[in-house]
């Protein structure tokens, strides 16, 4: 399944630049929010910041249009199939677990390095 191609701008919090300009630095630019959960999924979109290691969750960024929210959000605790990997998602996401969803731009540089250097795979994938 498919990553969402969803793209927004998030710009910073008008503090930071009113703390940016009193110290004289530069205006802050506004960053790319990439959406992590699978195309076509229900809801808003979503993004993750930053982990919360304390509190086992993350702060994730969430937005429909262009305006976004930010939120704490647990982690997803299911476990993939091999028993190897938890999901990177947050708790009662909205699609298919991460470790079903592929970034589209990804798989195609992944295709053309096999393509090229075939003796970098892994043993099991080729």
């Amino acid at each position: 399944m498919n990553q969402c191609t969803a793209v927004t701008l998030l710009p910073p919090p008008e503090f930071v630049i009113r703390l940016a300009a009193a110290g004289g630095a530069g205006r802050p630019e506004a960053g790319h929010l990439l959406c992590e959960l699978a195309a076509h999924h229900d809801g808003d979109h979503a993004m993750a910041l930053w982990d919360d290691d304390v509190n086992r969750t993350a702060v994730w960024a969430r937005w429909k249009g262009e305006r976004a929210t930010l939120g704490e959000l647990a982690w997803c605790g299911a476990i993939d199939p091999r028993g190897e990997d938890a999901c990177g998602l947050f708790a009662d996401h909205p699609s298919a677990h991460d470790w079903d969803i592929v970034d589209p731009a990804l798989a195609a540089v992944d295709a053309v390095l096999a393509g090229e250097h075939p003796h970098l795979l892994p043993r099991d994938s080729a």
